[in-house]
């Protein structure tokens, strides 16, 4: 069991409706609340299993929609009623984290790091996950925001990209390096091109940095989004904090940390990336679920039948049998009220079909 980090705290956003998951997924029950893996674990539950013995006991924070909560603390029933942050509406991934950031800052004080890995992910390799944590805390006590950068596996266009540029040579932390920058999704050829050079990993969206080196940038950039917070968090522990929240968090920039901190501060020469040469999968999708399981099921596999249907995934969720006939690489999603076919290849389109049903008003099957 590896010892905890001192001074160490994991930030856990857990947001967002998941909806290329739909209709497995759904605004009032999200991914990371399901255990997609089969592993008896739901997405958040796993999430908070690999990080604890970093941070020991009471080093974990989760941020969640006030609508979440009480799931959120069910499911974690090893967090303490404190160690849930709940958001009034989504205000994005910078009002998430930031908030996080200002409440462990009056609790903490100034040397705290924090590190943010988001609910939804699925890493297999802890070893060489704690591996590039420690290193990367090392990297944020030297004062750097700091990014895990994943090897990539082939040239998605789902996912962005972060570049290293020379190593810091930061004792204690060999293989962190400058990162020289930032981009967002690129089309297959330049994909395929960044991975040629071997500068380019994939970015999965994990900070880690002082409390106070976040708050100090996000003044820079932002002032009103950070002021904002931090008047936020000298009332989360106190009789104010409804008043606080109805009043200033209306109000606060919705904008992603990558965005507001990474981007900026990266051409500045103020972000370093760390390698993480772990299995990393955001589940952005039934392809990608699929790809992550040992079969092509996600449930009872007795209960489908595939004829002439190879590669063709299904989840039989609502207690039928499902019979998939001469249609290779089809998604086949029975819940009881909504049912989603499409195919593998589509897969990234499956958000369209919430805006479907969302515009004809069946807000009962988002």
């Amino acid at each position: 069991m590896p010892s905890a980090i001192p001074g160490f705290h994991a930030v856990v956003p857990a947001g967002g409706a998941g909806t290329r998951l739909w209709p497995l997924s759904r605004a009032g029950h999200p991914k990371f609340l399901l255990d997609l893996t089969g592993s008896g674990r739901t997405l958040l539950q796993a999430t908070v299993d690999r990080l604890l013995p970093l941070t020991g006991a009471g080093g974990v924070l989760v941020v969640t929609g006030a609508r979440h909560a009480v799931a959120v603390a069910d499911q974690l029933p090893e967090l303490g009623a404190d160690d849930v942050l709940a958001e009034p509406s989504p205000r994005d991934s910078m009002a998430a984290i930031g908030l996080a950031a200002a409440v462990l800052l009056e609790r903490h004080g100034e040397d705290v790091v924090l590190g943010s890995f988001a609910a939804d992910h699925v890493i297999d390799g802890s070893e060489a996950f704690h591996r590039a944590v420690r290193e990367g805390v090392v990297a944020a006590r030297a004062g750097y925001v700091v990014t895990l950068g994943i090897a990539a596996t082939g040239p998605s266009t789902a996912f962005g990209y972060v570049r290293s540029g020379a190593l810091l040579g930061l004792d204690g932390a060999p293989t962190v390096a400058h990162a020289s920058g930032f981009t967002e999704k690129p089309d297959a050829e330049t994909a395929t091109a960044y991975l040629a050079t071997g500068e380019y990993r994939w970015n999965a969206g994990m900070f880690l940095v002082r409390a106070r080196v976040l708050l100090d940038h996000l003044a820079a950039q932002l002032p009103a989004l950070a002021a904002g917070l931090r008047e936020i968090a000298a009332a989360w522990d106190s009789h104010a904090r409804g008043e606080v929240l109805e009043r200033v968090w209306p109000g606060l920039t919705k904008i992603a940390i990558d965005h507001a901190i990474a981007e900026p501060v990266a051409a500045a020469g103020g972000v370093a990336v760390v390698p993480g040469d772990f299995t990393w999968d955001d589940v952005g999708d039934f392809d990608s679920l699929a790809q992550l399981l040992p079969g092509d099921t996600l449930g009872d596999e007795t209960a489908v039948l595939r004829l002439d249907a190879a590669g063709a995934f299904v989840v039989p969720g609502a207690g039928r049998a499902v019979t998939v006939l001469g249609l290779p690489d089809a998604v086949v999603v029975d819940t009881p009220d909504a049912v989603l076919v499409t195919t593998r290849a589509h897969a990234q389109s499956v958000k369209s079909a919430v805006d479907g049903w969302r515009a004809a008003g069946r807000e009962d099957l988002l």
